[in-house]
Formats: C-alpha cells, sequence, structure tokens
C-alpha cells in the first residue's frame, strides 16, 4: 500500500478521470486489447450484463454502455492472472490471513476447486466429484436440515437462483439469507405494507418525463455511475434535482459525460443537482415529515387519488400537523428556510420520483423512513403516472432477480404451494433464518455447514470478530467464487473452494452456449451470454454446481437436475410455472431487451391488505426517543460507512478514492474541520474509533482523521473495515439490516488505549 495522500478534487465526476482510471484497470489486469474489445459487449442486447450495479439500461443502445467501475468489474474477472494449485502449494492459509483484501482479489482467477488440508494449512487440488460427495456426506449427516445455511449473493443468475433455492428447500430448510439482507431488507419490508410490492415503480424511461427528483442517501457517482448518464439528460433538460446526503459528494455535482466530445473538451460539463442538501445522518425521516407537513400547511395535494387509491391519511396527517417544526428541524439538521424550499419545489411539480440508496436502509428506523418516503410520493399522486414513482437503487446486479427467484427466509405461502405442486416435494414452511440469525444460529452451534454462493460473507457483514469466530466453528464451509477474498481465509473445520464461470464468459451445456437472465433495479429481465473463453477448463457454472450438488445429496429427488443444466430453456420454462409474472418466460426474454415485469402499482392496483394504498407513519418522537445514547464523558459522533471509488461492495479494485481526494490508505475517517480543530486534531492525525453499545465497546484501530464538508458531529469511514464497529445487535427495526449508517463512536490518539 502507498503512503496516504490527500488533496481536495475539483474536477467534474466522469470525464477523462474515468477513461485514464478505465485504461489502468485494463493494463493493470493485463488485458488491454482483449478487454478494450470484451466492453464492447457489455450491457448490450447480445452481449453480457455487467457484472456490476443494477441500473438498467437504456432502449436506445450506444455502442459504450459502461461506466468506469463497470470497466474495472469486467477487468477484475476477465484478468489474466491466475491462482493455481501450485500457488496453493505455495502459500499457506496462515500467509494468506496476512494479506490485504485488495491482495486477496488481485492474485488472480481460481482454476480448479480446493480442499484445505487441517495438517499442512494449505488448500489443495480436488476433484469436482469428491468435492460434491464430501459437502453432500456433510449435509447428509445433520441432525436437522436446519443446520445448514444457504447464502446468496446479489450476483446470481434468476437461473442458479432458483435451483438453488429450489436444492435448499428440497433438503428441507429455508436458511437463505442474502445480501439484501444487509442492504435493501428494509426496502422489501416497507414498501409491501404501504403499496403492496417491495420494488421500484418506475421505468428508466420515467426520468425522461419526471420535472422533479429527490435523491436520498446514495452517490451514484462510486456506486451506480451509469445513472449519472440519466441525471445528466434530466439536468440537460430543466428537471429539478434534489440531492439530500451529508457528504458532499462530486458525481452528485457536476459530470462530465465521456462520450460526448464538446464535454470532454471543455472538461466542464453538466451540473447535477439544482439543489444541495446536507442533513444529519439519520436525519431523513424527519426531512420526509417535513415534506409532508408543508404538503399539509402551504401545499396542494391530490386530493383524488388520496380519496380513491389510499387510506390512513388522517393518521398521517395528525402526526404530521402535530410535530414542532423546531423538533423536525433539529433531527433533520436543515433549517426552516430550506424546508420551504424543498416545500414549494416537490409541490410545484407534476411528476416527482424519489430515489434512496443504503443511506436510508441502514438505520434502526429504516422502514419507517422509506414509508414516510413512500407518504411524501402518495399526497401528490406521484405513484402510477409517468414521470412518476419510487426507486430503491439497488446494488449487485441481480440482487433484486434473486429475491424474485425465491431467496428469501421468509418465502410467500403461495410461491411454496407452487413450487410444491411442480416439483412434486413439501417444502418447508417455517421462516428461515436470515444473515443476523444465521450468524447467531453459528456462534451457538445450531448451524453446521455454511455454503455461500458468491460473495464475501466474512467481510460483508457486522461485527468482525464474532462473525470470523463464528464461521471458524462450523463444521463445513464451502464457497461458490471465481476470486479468494477474506471468506475462504476464514474457513471451518473442513473448507472447499468452487470456481465457478465469471459473468463475461462463455457457459456451454451439453455442447451448446447458454445464457442466464437477470432483473434490474427497475424490474426489466433480460438475457446475458459470456463472451470470452473460461479462465480454466475446469470451472464450473453455478447452475451445474447446483445440480450436481443437488444430485449427491438428494439421491431421491424427482427434480432432474441433470437434464435442467443441459439445457437453461428448461430451467426458465420451470421458472415460468412457478414464479408469478414470469408466464411464457422463455419467449420473452429471447426478445431484444427482454421484457418487463408488471407491478401492480405503475396501473395503480394495490396488492395490500385493503386494496389500497396505506399512509403508515410513526410519530417524531417515538424514532428519536428509542434512538441509543452512549454514556461516555467523551464526545460522541455519529460514523457512517462509505464505499471508497475504487471498490465494489466488499471488491476493493485499489487505493484512489480519486472524487474524494484520498490515495494510497483505507483506514481513514473523514471529519468536519471545526470538529478537528474541538478535538485537537490536524490532517492525518492517527485515532483509534471506539463505538459504545449496550454491550460493550468496539475499536478500530490506527485510522488517520481528514477534513471533509461533513455536517457537524459526523464522521464517515470505509466499508468494510469498520463493519468491526457494528454489533449484531444494532439493526433496522423489523427488517434486521445492520445500522453500518448510524454509529455511535469516540476517538481517542492511536495506541492510547494500550497504554
Amino acid at each position: 500500500m502507498a503512503e496516504l495522500k490527500f488533496h481536495p478534487y475539483h474536477q467534474p465526476a466522469g470525464g477523462w478521470g474515468a477513461l485514464r482510471a478505465s485504461m489502468h484497470s485494463l493494463r493493470q489486469q493485463g488485458i488491454l486489447t482483449e478487454g478494450t474489445a470484451l466492453l464492447l459487449k457489455s450491457n448490450q442486447a447480445e452481449g453480457f450484463d455487467c457484472p456490476g450495479c443494477a441500473w438498467p439500461d437504456p432502449d436506445a443502445h450506444s455502442t459504450f454502455e459502461f461506466c468506469e467501475n463497470g470497466v474495472k468489474a469486467v477487468a477484475a474477472e476477465a484478468t489474466s492472472k491466475k491462482v493455481t494449485a501450485d500457488f496453493f502449494a505455495q502459500h499457506s492459509v496462515a500467509w494468506l490471513a496476512q494479506q490485504s483484501d485488495y491482495d486477496l482479489e488481485e492474485f488472480g482467477r481460481l482454476t480448479e476447486p480446493m480442499l484445505y488440508n487441517t495438517a499442512s494449512d494449505h488448500y489443495e487440488p480436488v476433484s469436482w466429484e469428491n468435492a460434491f460427495a464430501l459437502i453432500a456426506s456433510e449435509l447428509q449427516k445433520l441432525d436437522s436440515p436446519n443446520q445448514a445455511i444457504f447464502y446468496t449473493s446479489g450476483r446470481t443468475s434468476n437461473e442458479a437462483a432458483f435451483l438453488y433455492q429450489l436444492f435448499a428447500r428440497e433438503f428441507g430448510t429455508n436458511n437463505m439469507p442474502d445480501c439484501s439482507n444487509m442492504c435493501h431488507e428494509p426496502t422489501s419490508l416497507g414498501m409491501p405494507e404501504s403499496i403492496g410490492i417491495g420494488k421500484g415503480t418506475v421505468t428508466l424511461e420515467d426520468f425522461d418525463h419526471a420535472d422533479t427528483l429527490l435523491l436520498f442517501g446514495h452517490n451514484p457517482g462510486t456506486n451506480h455511475p451509469r445513472m449519472l448518464g440519466t441525471l445528466r439528460d434530466a439536468a440537460k433538460r430543466g428537471c429539478r434535482i434534489l440531492v439530500f446526503n451529508p457528504l458532499r459528494e462530486r458525481g452528485l455535482q457536476r459530470f462530465v459525460n465521456p462520450q460526448d466530445p464538446g464535454e470532454m473538451l471543455t472538461n466542464h460539463g453538466t451540473e447535477i443537482a439544482t439543489h444541495y442538501y446536507q442533513p444529519r445522518i439519520g436525519g431523513d425521516y424527519a426531512i420526509a415529515l417535513g415534506i409532508v407537513r408543508y404538503l399539509l400547511e402551504q401545499g396542494t395535494l391530490d386530493q383524488d387519488f388520496i380519496d380513491t387509491h389510499t387510506q390512513g391519511f388522517a393518521q398521517l396527517q395528525s402526526i404530521a400537523l402535530e410535530t414542532p417544526w423546531a423538533d423536525i428541524e433539529t433531527e433533520s439538521g436543515l433549517s426552516h428556510a430550506e424546508f420551504m424550499e424543498i416545500g414549494q419545489i416537490y409541490d410545484s411539480g407534476k411528476a416527482s420520483i424519489i430515489t434512496w440508496g443504503m443511506g436510508i436502509t441502514q438505520h434502526k428506523h429504516a422502514v419507517a423512513t422509506i414509508q414516510m418516503l413512500v407518504n411524501v410520493l402518495l399526497l401528490k399522486g406521484n405513484i402510477g403516472k409517468e414521470g412518476a414513482g419510487a426507486c430503491p437503487i439497488r446494488g449487485h446486479s441481480n440482487v433484486q432477480g434473486d429475491r424474485t427467484m425465491g431467496i428469501w427466509e421468509r418465502p410467500a405461502a403461495d410461491f411454496l404451494d407452487r413450487l410444491a405442486t411442480e416439483f412434486d416435494f413439501e417444502p418447508p414452511r417455517e421462516p428461515g433464518y436470515d444473515v443476523i440469525g444465521s450468524i447467531a444460529a453459528l456462534e451457538k452451534g445450531e448451524a453446521k455447514v455454511f455454503f455461500g454462493m458468491g460473495g464475501n460473507f466474512a467481510n460483508a457483514t457486522p461485527d468482525t470478530q464474532r462473525v470470523h469466530t463464528a464461521l471458524s466453528q462450523c463444521a463445513l464451509t464451502v464457497h461458490v467464487t471465481t476470486k479468494l477474498n477474506r471468506s475462504h481465509i476464514v474457513h471451518g473445520k473442513n473448507a472447499l473452494i468452487l470456481p465457478c464461470l465469471g459473468r463475461t464468459e462463455i457457459d456451454i451445456q451439453n455442447g451448446k452456449p447458454q445464457g442466464i437472465t437477470v432483473e434490474d433495479s427497475m424490474s426489466m429481465v433480460h438475457i446475458s451470454e459470456g463472451m470470452r473463453a473460461p479462465a480454466s477448463p475446469h470451472l464450473k457454472s453455478e447452475c451445474a454446481i447446483i445440480a450436481e450438488l443437488a444430485a449427491a445429496t438428494l439421491p431421491d429427488s424427482k427434480t432432474p437436475w441433470r437434464e435442467l443444466v443441459q439445457d437453461y430453456d428448461r430451467i426458465r420454462e420451470r421458472i415460468s410455472r412457478v414464479v408469478a409474472g414470469f408466464e411464457d418466460f422463455n419467449a420473452r426474454v429471447h426478445h431484444p431487451r427482454g421484457f418487463h415485469l408488471d407491478l401492480p402499482p405503475r396501473s395503480r392496483r394495490w396488492t395490500t391488505p385493503s386494496g389500497k394504498a396505506q399512509f403508515i407513519a410513526q410519530p417524531l418522537k417515538s424514532i428519536t426517543e428509542d434512538r441509543f445514547v452512549p454514556q461516555s464523558s467523551a464526545r460522541v459522533f455519529n460514523l457512517m460507512t462509505i464505499r471508497s471509488h475504487d471498490q465494489y461492495n466488499t471488491t476493493i479494485y485499489g487505493y484512489e478514492d480519486r472524487y474524494r481526494g484520498v490515495s494510497g490508505a483505507r483506514n481513514i475517517c473523514f471529519m468536519h474541520p471545526d470538529d478537528m480543530a474541538e478535538m485537537g486534531f490536524v490532517e492525518n492525525s492517527p485515532v483509534d474509533i471506539i463505538s459504545h453499545w449496550t454491550d460493550g465497546e468496539r475499536m478500530a484501530r490506527n485510522f488517520r482523521i481528514l477534513p471533509y464538508d461533513i455536517p457537524r458531529s459526523c464522521v464517515a469511514g470505509y466499508y468494510p473495515e469498520l463493519n468491526v464497529l457494528v454489533p449484531l445487535s444494532s439493526h433496522a427495526d423489523r427488517a434486521n439490516t445492520p445500522t453500518s449508517k448510524s454509529i455511535p463512536v469516540t476517538f481517542q490518539v492511536a495506541g492510547a488505549y494500550d497504554q
């Protein structure tokens, strides 16, 4: 790792910086020529879906449908670097444990199945047949199917996700935690109670017709850069864009489209946010409540929509009007004048979209906040009309599709009924473990086998040390993956690494290339076909791995596992009879661009128990009184975790957080300059960060303080390094999502604890 450097960045997002970083990534992975050609197939109708974010593809495609971080994702997968059996023979797991998360991924693509040898502390080659036999043996000797955990990352295709949940349920458990449990679970829980579904209600085309956009708690410049093109187009036609984010993020301020020669020549670009508000961390519920109060007092409501399509208006009205403005302003961190401005802008709009990300979902009252944002939309009839609606911004490219396919620990009864009819077995009905429940079960020894379909469970989860200890107690840990990460080093007593095909690679089954499908953030389902030869002849597809494992584990299964995998159309045919909305799946998905799922709220059909959209509100007092206040004599700050520009989820591409001006290190914490002065800190001051909870303190050691434009008493630092500060017990009410965006912390001089 290079030396920490900090130089505030004043250039627009995108532009020449994005091009240079993209070319650097391709060169670094040794695929400059091949990678450049490969990118021309990224997010194309006849190509592969980018393994990065889930932002949808426009109908009118250009030749270049990728972004800087998409380039990094493709380069990382298509790298020329390989991790072979010789590599593992040379390096023990103890040695690997000392390497950084960046270095583990940077070693390259895994090439063959590996089995951990306890005696030598090395991973050693194992045949696929023996690997499946070992897993089957460990699963079959469990006292109960519920002693197994089947985790899923958001990269898994629809076909693989469907087979995976089928296998787990035929085995006898609903223990299917997934990455949604750690990000948008509050969306999946809160929105159905309000409008009947847990998905966004807009299409990409709606952004062309909106006159007002309200963006809450997400940073498209780093986490979903292709959205910047959509925001740029909206801004250029005069759409008002209101941003609510504690940090000033470059991608939300100005953007140069690398495909626009004029913008590249001037490097000036387009102003994105017409209004930028910096609330205190966790103040979004109060913001939404303030907008509601403005509309009730001074605005115009869509009374016909409210009367015809909603219930619960009186309760919302009572709560909003009885909440003093002073409380709303204090909790939000915004002034009364700002609320008057926000309210007037939103009220004057004819069609508005509200977007949100994990800055909303990773709080204790995330569900309530999302429901209050939906209330804001309902008051103006901004659901079910062109250019308007709710838009949760998902992360992984198929995280939404995985849930649609049944990856959920609390499956709906009608889904299980159809699954039972189609495959002639009785699936388990009791709820399984989510992520938090899985970790607790592993800690107690109530779960003994952990199977990870992608992802990096050990690093993505909160309370890092407890999770690592829990995983190490497993009888067996298995990870299906393309590259090394921390979860393969934090292993059980037995451990397997099973290498799979990447999204960019050709998947041949029964002599024919196969396509898989994904669902984007806006419920568009389309096909993805790999374009390059696999990194190794020993790789298997995720579908093939699941089918072989099922055949080995469930000898009496009536499901023709191997036959289904010979042609993925056969899997899709089964999906069409089980998953609502996927009728005639094969015919529709093979059309160019695929098809859009029917979302009832788009036509103002409400699949709630009442048959209407529900206004759901809690008093602001109930939100604030339930907040944990640590008893500490030191000054307490509220910490939020964020991603660096050079990472995607737990995957670290490098040490350049370009838009925030940071390079060379990740152990940093951003703080307001005035807070730094009061604390006696200067730029680069070494500190230990201590989080405070009812069950004790947690510490992140040897971090560096950097000045940043962030509200007073709020600080920010990188995920997953700061996950160690979040206890398993602190999570969103009912949704169990870790409160990674609201961590009470204090600071001390680095090493003072040890003196």
